[in-house]
């Protein structure tokens, strides 16, 4: 069965209308999302009906939220009293691993359910001493996953619900055998959500092996951005950026500045930079209490400071309609997450700036991120006293 797009342009719809119950509806709000993305309000309905879902979607487009929220529901729907996982996630690496388990904290802030994710590369004593408490939501690499099986730490016999988050890369990293091996681990009496970014052929066939009459849901990525938005680059080593924001921001026109970094002890760090120079500025991300990222953001509204560092994640909640700066101080890896980003600026008509900063190991991403959105940003080679060669 396919599920249509619909144009999320013209389609409005709030996190109530998709029959949220109050619990995660409250968490969410406070994590500073407002309404639903397209993935969001069309497979939502389908997961908690029970159906198998093949989604395809960029990351980026709000997929994490897009089964998380439903099997959340689901889950504390049927809430018996137990010690064995309900739910597994397979993804291909440990930084989805531990991305996908933040935002189940998140979204479960409210709820009696737990969360927790294994991963190879690290010590097995921490996520061994985890698995002896209850853990409701079991985020795992199908290697380690296979390997605590193999050693009787995990029983899979009471899973309920399976989900494949990015199915394409884990095809491309080799895990189809593990994936095989765990599905034969699990109940065939269960439900199943597979997503993947791409959606060829074989991916396809794979999926409808393990699924039963799935709807399927496919969403476009975010590839365009708004053309009130000034964007450029500049080409600065790593040692240098800091220097090269400092120098931008002596400009006391800018009044507001929105930086990104990829890390919240980089967003730490930046803020301490900025302070030692008299610029006052504040951090936002996971780490932060909800209390200290509303302080921060109110008083980057009300101009007491006038640069906010922030993750991709902890900006999610970040909704200002004068904002004219939006700084890339590391560049994404993932190309739609620089949409989503300088998205923050130039709404609603008004004019605003996208300044990226792009060191030697960024090209590549600088490349993704041009071929996304379908052209070439103006390099600056020179602002003051700093020059930078293409």
């Amino acid at each position: 069965m396919s599920q249509k797009n619909r144009n999320s342009g013209i389609f409005t719809m709030s996190f109530k209308n998709l029959n949220l119950i109050n619990p995660i509806i409250r968490a969410v709000t406070e994590a500073g999302y407002s309404k639903p993305t397209e993935i969001q309000y069309t497979a939502i309905p389908h997961i908690l009906e029970g159906k198998d879902i093949i989604g395809c979607a960029q990351t980026g487009t709000g997929k994490t939220a897009a089964f998380a929220m439903p099997v959340l529901q689901l889950l504390k729907k049927h809430t018996p009293d137990h010690k064995e996982i309900r739910t597994l996630i397979l993804t291909p690496t440990r930084e989805l691993a531990v991305q996908i388990e933040e935002n189940f904290k998140v979204y479960s802030k409210y709820l009696p359910l737990s969360q927790l994710s294994i991963f190879g590369g690290v010590s097995i004593g921490g996520q061994l001493a985890a698995l002896r408490k209850r853990v409701d939501i079991l985020i795992a690499t199908p290697g380690r996953l296979l390997d605590l099986v193999n050693q009787r730490h995990i029983d899979l016999s009471k899973i309920e619900i399976l989900i494949l988050d990015e199915a394409d890369r884990m095809l491309d990293m080799g895990f189809i055998n593990d994936v095989k091996k765990v599905l034969k681990l699990i109940p065939q009496k269960r439900q199943t959500l597979f997503f993947s970014a791409t959606m060829p052929s074989d991916i396809r066939s794979f999926a409808y092996t393990m699924l039963n009459n799935p709807v399927e849901i496919n969403v476009t990525p975010v590839s365009s951005t708004a053309k009130t938005i000034q964007q450029s680059v500049y080409f600065v080593e790593k040692k240098d950026k800091t220097d090269l924001l400092i120098n931008i921001l002596q400009d006391e026109s800018i009044l507001r500045s929105l930086v990104f970094t990829r890390t919240k002890h980089g967003a730490n760090k930046l803020v301490k930079q900025l302070e030692d120079t008299g610029i006052f500025a504040a951090a936002i991300h996971g780490n932060k209490s909800q209390v200290a990222r509303q302080k921060a953001l109110e008083d980057f509204k009300s101009s007491k400071i006038r640069v906010l560092v922030a993750t991709d994640i902890a900006a999610r909640g970040i909704d200002i309609d004068e904002l004219p700066y939006v700084v890339n101080y590391e560049l994404p890896n993932i190309p739609e997450t620089y949409v989503h980003r300088i998205g923050r600026t130039g709404r609603a008509g008004t004019e605003g700036n996208a300044i990226s900063f792009c060191d030697h190991e960024e090209r590549s991403d600088l490349k993704n991120i041009q071929k996304l959105i379908g052209f070439s940003m103006p390099v600056i080679q020179q602002h003051k006293t700093f020059q930078y060669q293409n």
